[in-house]
C-alpha cells in the first residue's frame, strides 16, 4: 500500500503522455483556452450546433463519430459523505475539528431513496457506520472490516471514485478509454475493443465498455469487496457488479447512471444518478493527491512505526 511520492507521479505522467500520444488529433481533450477563454467544445474548435427537436446540442466527436468525453470533469454534490438524502450532522471529533469535519446535508443521489439492504447487511452498514473511524495495522484479513477505506486511503472503486470532491480525466481513443482520478492516483482502463473477465479482483474493479447509440456503457466487475459506497458506511461485498451509463446532455456536462447489483447484500438492484461536468478553466490538469503520507501517522504510530518527516513550516 505504500508508495513514494515520487513514484505515484511518474506512474500519472507515464500514462498520461502514453495515452495523450495514442489519441488521434480530434479526439484529443480540449485545448486550454488562451488569454482567459474556455476551450471550445465543438469539433475543430466550432461552437457545438444547436440541438434538434428538443435535443441537446451535437458535441464535439472523435474520429470514429463518437462523444468526445476527453477532458476534466468533476461531480458536486454531497454524495461522498452519504448517497442517501441526509441532513448536516457534526462530524468525527467535532470537539476539535468543529464545523471543519461537519458533514453538509444531501439530497442524495439513489432513485427511490433508500439503499434495499437485506436485514443482516443493513446491520452490517449500521456497524461501518459506527467503526468508520476504527483503523486496524495488520495482516488479518478482517484489517478491511472496520474504518473508511478513503480514510485509511484505499482507492475508492466504482461508482464512488466519481461523485468523491475530486476532478478526474478522461484519455479516448477507439480501442481503450482511460480514467485517470485525481485521488490517489487511481486509474481504470475500460477496453471497448476486446470485452474481458477481470484476472483477479481489485479495488477499481475490471472495466468492460460499449456504446449504445451516444451513451458509453461501462460493464465493472471483479471487486474486492472493500470498497465503501460513501462515509456512512455502505457496502457491497466482492460479488458486486455495476454497470454506468455515461451520456452526454449538452456542450460539457453529461448525466451519470449506475445500477448496481449485489445479490450478497442487496434484495434487488438499485440505482444512483446525478451530473458531471467539464472543467473549463484555462490551463486545469489533475495535481497530486497521493493520500499515503496523509495516512501514516495514524495508521502506524500504534505500531511504534512512525517515525515523523522533518517539515518546514509553511
Amino acid at each position: 500500500m505504500r508508495m513514494g511520492l515520487t513514484g505515484c507521479s511518474a506512474l500519472i505522467a507515464v500514462v498520461a503522455v502514453f495515452w495523450v500520444a495514442a489519441i488521434p488529433g480530434q479526439g484529443q481533450a480540449p485545448a486550454a483556452g488562451r488569454q482567459g477563454q474556455a476551450p471550445a467544445a465543438g469539433r475543430q474548435g466550432q461552437a457545438p450546433a444547436a440541438g434538434r427537436q428538443g435535443q441537446a446540442p451535437a458535441q464535439g466527436r472523435t474520429e470514429d463519430g463518437k462523444p468526445n468525453l476527453n477532458g476534466i470533469w468533476q461531480a458536486f454534490g454531497t454524495a461522498n459523505w452519504d448517497i442517501e438524502a441526509h441532513h448536516a450532522d457534526a462530524g468525527p471529533r467535532s470537539e476539535i475539528m468543529g464545523a471543519w469535519g461537519a458533514e453538509p446535508g444531501g439530497m442524495g443521489i439513489v432513485e427511490g431513496g433508500t439503499i434495499p439492504y437485506k436485514p443482516e447487511a443493513l446491520k452490517v452498514k449500521q456497524e461501518n457506520f459506527k467503526n468508520r473511524m476504527l483503523v486496524k495495522v495488520t495482516n488479518d484479513p478482517h484489517r478491511f472490516d472496520t474504518g473508511d477505506p478513503e480514510l485509511q486511503c484505499y482507492r475508492p472503486g466504482v461508482p464512488r471514485a466519481n461523485y468523491m470532491p475530486f476532478p478526474f480525466q478522461i484519455f479516448q481513443n477507439r480501442e481503450q478509454i482511460l480514467m485517470v482520478y485525481e485521488y490517489k492516483g487511481a486509474i481504470r482502463t475500460i477496453f471497448m475493443d476486446k470485452q474481458q473477465e477481470a484476472p483477479v479482483d481489485s479495488w477499481m474493479g475490471w472495466s468492460n465498455g460499449r456504446w449504445e447509440g451516444d451513451t458509453l456503457v461501462i460493464d465493472v466487475k471483479g471487486f474486492n469487496g472493500h470498497t465503501w459506497f460513501d462515509r456512512a458506511g455502505n457496502f457491497a461485498s466482492d460479488s458486486l457488479h455495476v454497470v454506468e451509463r455515461w451520456t452526454p446532455k449538452g456542450a460539457d456536462h453529461l448525466n451519470y447512471e449506475a445500477t448496481i447489483e449485489d445479490p450478497n447484500v442487496f434484495t434487488r438492484p438499485w440505482k444512483i444518478s446525478f451530473p458531471i461536468y467539464r472543467r473549463l478553466e484555462p490551463n486545469l490538469q489533475l495535481l497530486e493527491f497521493n493520500c499515503v503520507p496523509f495516512v501514516e501517522e495514524m495508521m502506524y504510530t500504534p505500531l511504534g512505526l512512525y517515525n515523523p518527516p522533518n517539515r518546514s513550516a509553511r
